[in-house]
């Protein structure tokens, strides 16, 4: 694969100096018009140690707008870092659209140095590539431009490199452990480097290979490289996207209009009062007792309400947060996105939010609002919100990997039973407020909205995250049994041996953490 990258290639100083300018021109414009889009750029700059990657970085923030380009670098992650999937730490660094995303290394860093360094082995790094691969393919799919960069250079010329590296103190080499190795296991570092770049090029996000030997020939192939694909994607400007197969999870309109998951429910269920009461004490005293040991274990968790209008979220939020201590938990209410989130991929501001180790979150409707709202209000394409439910699995498939325990709730009220809560919000003046046009709308789409959570059900209830539904007619009833699934939920997850605890599935580059947090 990588003999093209060492053949000796050159560009002459005057040559560089005829095309530079041009080319900083034609970068420059590129960008102008780019910003005026909804397509995020992401450049991921990787390759072999002392190909001047950094050298790279520095000049295209010479010729670029750097008003519209953001640079990162993923060295030692920090404490916030450790305490959250790995991926939680790409997901904030991605561009808004129309702007540019510099990434050293990006998410191939951790795997490609983990199995040089011998952490890992082939099956768990291609578990890990698998996960890029679909992580690239969402970020295309809504709208991303992803353009890789391997930089490559001859043994003998890496060898010579590090040679003068050594002497510099700001030189990153210096920094990493077991430097020696990327000398003295040259073909090794290749091999997993082809590994890496077989498994994960595609069409939708290729690698380009780049010589790296002359300075002045590479920065100019990687600047027409970036103009070349940005013009490209410009006058594209949308995504097509290939048919998808017939998909055997998916019902009939008419059938799934019939009848539902929900329907089963036996929402006639009631609870005594003076039952309610002993048990909500009880269930309160335990859930805040848990809440510690979780915290001290350091395990988050996070629990996501969905349900109908007036169904009972509310209520059973704060039967948890008047019960937990305040310094353990939050709560987030989800409402239609902002300026900023509307600018990333929707999964972006749910990322932004995943709580540290130890902690919990409360989601106040979540991000299932893609397949439910979106979905029956025409906001989100039949395309975007048909692949949400993979994209929304992998997303909580990541969280339980890394220790978090998820629990997800949908309240289930009666059609007659909204209909008495919506008039008595609307006759308390103190309740009037959580009564609007839209909530009357929303009764009118019934059928579509049964439909389209039957669906959620069906795709998003798994194993490591699977869905409680819970009969609201009776507050009583329902708040009692989301209090004891948490207890249950979190006393069952505490009692895991280490050893079990996530899906089972191994990564390349997954961080592996002690009881205090280190790596």
């Amino acid at each position: 694969m990588f003999e093209a990258t060492k053949v000796g290639r050159s560009v002459g100083k005057d040559e560089f100096k005829d095309q530079r300018d041009e080319l900083r021109t034609q970068l420059l414009e590129a960008q102008r018009r780019l910003r005026e889009s909804n397509i995020p750029v992401i450049v991921i700059v990787s390759g072999v140690e002392a190909a001047g990657k950094g050298e790279v970085v520095n000049r295209l923030n010479e010729w670029l707008d750097t008003r519209g380009v953001q640079t990162f670098a993923f060295w030692e992650q920090s404490d916030e870092e450790r305490e959250r999937p790995r991926w939680w730490r790409f997901w904030r660094t991605l561009p808004p659209r129309g702007e540019i995303g510099i990434l050293f290394g990006g998410w191939y860093l951790d795997p490609i140095e983990h199995r040089f360094q011998g952490h890992c082995d082939d099956a768990a790094l291609d578990a890990e590539l698998s996960r890029i691969v679909d992580f690239e393919r969402m970020l295309t799919q809504d709208n991303a431009l992803i353009i890789k960069f391997w930089f490559h250079l001859s043994e003998p010329d890496q060898k010579r490199r590090l040679k003068e590296l050594s002497r510099d103190d700001r030189s990153r080499w210096k920094m990493l452990p077991q430097k020696s190795k990327f000398s003295e296991q040259y073909a090794l570092f290749e091999h997993v480097a082809e590994r890496v770049i077989r498994q994960t090029d595609r069409g939708i996000a290729p690698w380009y290979l780049v010589e790296a030997e002359d300075t002045r020939y590479r920065d100019l192939t990687v600047g027409k490289t970036l103009l070349q694909a940005i013009n490209a994607r410009l006058s594209q400007q949308v995504v097509t996207e290939p048919p998808t197969a017939a998909d055997p999870l998916q019902l009939p309109e008419s059938a799934s209009a019939q009848i539902t998951i929900l329907d089963q429910l036996d929402l006639t269920q009631t609870l005594p009062k003076d039952d309610y009461k002993e048990a909500l004490r009880q269930l309160q005293q335990d859930v805040n007792e848990l809440a510690w040991t979780a915290y001290k274990a350091r395990r988050s968790t996070v629990l996501v309400f969905e349900g109908v209008d007036a169904g009972g979220k509310g209520g059973a939020i704060r039967r948890i947060t008047s019960a937990v201590d305040a310094r353990l938990y939050r709560t987030m209410s989800v409402a239609a996105p902002t300026d900023e989130e509307k600018a990333h991929h929707y999964l972006w501001r749910f990322w932004r939010h995943v709580p540290r180790a130890g902690h919990m979150i409360m989601y106040d409707r979540s991000w299932y609002g893609r397949v439910l709202v979106e979905r029956v209000e025409g906001y989100a394409s039949d395309s975007a919100w048909r692949r949400a439910y993979s994209e929304i699995n992998d997303f909580e498939e990541q969280l339980v990997e890394n220790g978090a325990i998820l629990m997800k709730f949908w309240l289930q009220v009666s059609d007659a039973e909204q209909l008495e809560r919506f008039k008595d919000r609307e006759n308390t003046p103190y309740k009037r407020y959580k009564i609007t046009d839209e909530d009357w709308r929303n009764r009118e789409k019934w059928p579509q909205y049964k439909a389209a959570v039957n669906e959620m059900v069906a795709r998003t209830s798994t194993e490591y995250a699977p869905w409680t539904l819970v009969e609201g007619d009776d507050k009583q009833f329902a708040r009692i049994k989301v209090l004891r699934t948490v207890c249950d939920g979190l006393r069952a997850s505490l009692a895991k041996p280490k050893g079990e605890l996530g899906t089972g599935v191994v990564r390349c580059g997954d961080m592996l953490r002690t009881d205090d947090g280190a790596t």
